[in-house]
């Protein structure tokens, strides 16, 4: 068997002897590096959107995922009634909303 591996090749290869912690500095690195550049953005992204759904309120003009803008005339926990011209409401589900717009945005479209 020795005529496929030289000797001191395989000495080598067994004498060299790396800590566990050296080996799974690449995969910890690469996590690091994953969580600042995905995961911690995405939980920040997320929870101001939860905010968002939380602080609207009735009167508050908005924009939805879909885009959607118009002004909530009705809210309960699920849905809002979103009035998108004069005498047009929509039942929109919430968590559709994407922003909340300056307030008088919308007056100058619909007159």
């Amino acid at each position: 068997m020795s005529f496929f591996i030289s000797d001191a090749l395989a000495e080598g290869a067994s004498a060299s002897s790396s800590s566990g912690f050296e080996a799974f500095l690449p995969l910890i690195l690469l996590f690091v590096v994953f969580y600042f550049l995905l995961i911690r953005p995405q939980q920040k992204k997320s929870k101001e959107h939860k905010n968002l759904v939380a602080s609207i309120s009735k009167g508050t003009e908005i924009v939805t995922y879909g885009g959607l803008a118009g002004k909530i005339v009705n809210l309960d926990d699920n849905f809002v009634d979103l009035e998108i011209a004069d005498n047009i409401v929509v039942k929109v589900e919430r968590q559709n909303i994407s922003r909340e717009l300056p307030k008088g945005t919308l007056k100058g479209s619909s007159e």
